[in-house]
């Protein structure tokens, strides 16, 4: 199992300016997008608070994440049009940690809507993060709205499902994704009030 402050292959160690330089990096690939960014600001303010919810350390690994998990939407990196894996793809050439990359490439469901999209295999380059990080990003993801208002976990799924058509991968997706991304967000909120997540 890959130390999981290892910086990704062929890149310098773990920066200890880490969550300004990947807010900068978000502002410049993000901000153009209009309220994506407004989004995006919002996930990383809700991953600050979340902090608690991962260990002790860790806590920079999962805002720096927070700011860069929708910079695959940029057209300027935006080549497959499956931000999670144009995103991870782009942070890997970058130079950026092996976990943030990965937190990126796995964060809010992308596998399945990677597998709804034909991608599976090429976001399988990255290893799955399991674990109270990618809960916690998951959960800042999710409880975010589009627009960067604070929303339940359900109101999310819900207007998700709302913007999209019924034939859309991102709504058969979260057909799928949905009930199982709900423990995510309860491990976190157990993790946060001190309890053992099940």
């Amino acid at each position: 199992m890959r130390d999981p402050l290892q910086a990704a292959e062929g890149s310098s160690p773990i920066p200890p300016d880490l969550v300004p330089k990947a807010r900068r990096l978000a502002e410049r690939l993000v901000s153009p997008l209009g309220r994506r960014w407004s989004h995006v600001q919002a996930v990383a303010a809700r991953a600050d608070e979340l902090r608690d919810a991962v260990a002790a350390g860790d806590g920079d690994h999962l805002v720096a994440a927070a700011w860069l998990h929708d910079v695959g939407y940029s057209p300027e990196i935006s080549h497959t049009r499956f931000h999670p894996l144009d995103g991870a793809r782009f942070l890997r050439k970058q130079g950026w940690p092996a976990l943030i990359v990965d937190l990126v490439a796995h964060h809010s469901g992308a596998r399945y809507e990677a597998e709804q999209r034909g991608l599976g295999a090429e976001l399988a380059e990255f290893p799955f993060p399991d674990g109270p990080l990618l809960d916690a990003l998951v959960t800042a993801d999710l409880t975010t709205g589009p627009s960067g208002e604070r929303l339940t976990y359900d109101e999310r799924i819900s207007e998700i499902l709302d913007r999209y058509a019924a034939d859309d991968p991102v709504y058969k997706t979260w057909l799928t994704a949905g009930p199982i991304l709900a423990h995510s967000v309860r491990r976190t909120v157990e993790r946060l009030a001190g309890g053992q997540p099940r």
